[in-house]
């Protein structure tokens, strides 16, 4: 039976996104294609490393004597893995479980969406300041759904038209939930509110990471 190199499982809140404030159980998964300027996790992108095996069966176990009823998959970059709809399979299989899949723009999600519509995405779209703008993955913009969230992480003031422009050409907030975000400790919050009033940004949202204003930015499994 196929296993998953999990590098972290844990509970906390979900600092972002539609579900911010809600308990979640995080499920990490190592191995990354990006390496992006920004990364918070970056001793997660290489597959190698210290990780704990599971089989899909395992993980699910797992989630269902944790209690929770929202799970977020992470990276590393979950949909790099090609046995990844065995462990999805078994986690939307359990009652009630809710399941998001972080991703991170640059891997088709169609295939997913064929598999199971009731699939939740977080995608990011890496910004010039990321240095992989260049990896993303654009005919992932026609396969969002309503319930689906793109993300904006923003360091710079040209991330900021640049997250504009992208927006405002595949209609992006006509499509899924939109948030503008900046880099943790690079841009501050105020600079992307007052961008998005000038612009009249309305159906923008502005997010920033909860989790590292409740515990240190840089501690791990929260």
């Amino acid at each position: 039976m196929e296993t998953f190199k999990i590098a972290e499982s844990f509970v906390s809140i979900n600092g972002e996104g539609k579900k911010a404030g809600r308990l979640a159980m995080f499920i990490r998964l190592r191995g990354c294609n990006l390496n992006c300027s920004y990364c918070d996790t970056k001793w997660a992108i290489s597959k190698k490393g210290d990780a704990e095996l599971m089989t899909a069966p395992e993980t699910a176990q797992m989630v269902k004597e944790a209690g929770v009823e929202l799970v977020t998959l992470t990276g590393g970059e979950p949909l790099l893995d090609e046995n990844i709809s065995g462990l999805i399979g078994s986690i939307l299989a359990l009652p009630k479980v809710e399941l998001e899949i972080e991703t991170n723009g640059s891997i088709p999600i169609r295939p997913w969406r064929e598999r199971d519509a009731r699939l939740s995405m977080t995608m990011d779209y890496k910004l010039p300041s990321s240095g992989m703008e260049e990896s993303m993955c654009l005919e992932n913009m026609e396969e969002l759904k309503p319930w689906d969230v793109v993300k904006f992480v923003i360091g710079t003031r040209e991330d900021l038209e640049r997250a504009k422009e992208i927006t405002d050409r595949f209609s992006l907030c006509e499509r899924a939930i939109v948030y503008f975000s900046p880099v943790f400790g690079a841009l501050l919050p105020e600079e992307i509110v007052e961008f998005m009033k000038e612009h009249k940004l309305n159906k923008v949202r502005f997010q920033i990471q909860i989790h590292k204003v409740v515990w240190d930015p840089e501690q791990k499994g929260v």
